[in-house]
């Protein structure tokens, strides 16, 4: 049960250092150095690959907020259901800055592998996003 609680804790702390704030320096401590980033294109180097979404995301958007509202774990594999939320405030997904704020639900699994996150998926409610920023019909 202990190993459950460590991988739930690593997972939080994920969260919160590097999609919430952004922190990339977090990434090296937190990030296995085989670490691999799924929902994302892969440059074959999964540390950099999250540095570089950490400075997209970051640089499109202001007020990034994660709540989690469920989290499961099982083995080495924990999964995450949350609430992410945002101002939009620079250039993001290719889009100008809308000044609007979002809130969508998202996914997320992570495998834990000696203390670290070595893989990473991720589903996002991407048509909610992009209604709620404008970019969609019925917005």
């Amino acid at each position: 049960m202990a190993e459950l609680d460590d991988n739930k804790a690593l997972v939080r702390r994920f969260i919160g250092e590097i999609f919430e704030r952004g922190n990339e320096a977090a990434v090296d401590e937190l990030a296995a150095e085989e670490f691999e980033l799924h929902a994302l294109p892969s440059s074959g180097d999964g540390r950099e690959d999250m540095r570089r979404a950490i400075e997209r995301v970051h640089g499109g958007l202001a007020d990034v907020e994660f709540t989690i509202e469920d989290m499961v774990a099982e083995g080495n594999r924990v999964a995450v259901r949350l609430r992410s939320s945002a101002t939009h405030t620079g250039t993001f997904m290719g889009m100008p800055a809308t000044g609007k704020h979002y809130s969508i639900e998202e996914i997320h699994l992570f495998r834990i592998d000696d203390g670290k996150v070595a893989e990473h998926w991720h589903q996002m409610d991407q048509m909610g996003l992009m209604k709620q920023l404008g970019a969609a019909p019925g917005s």
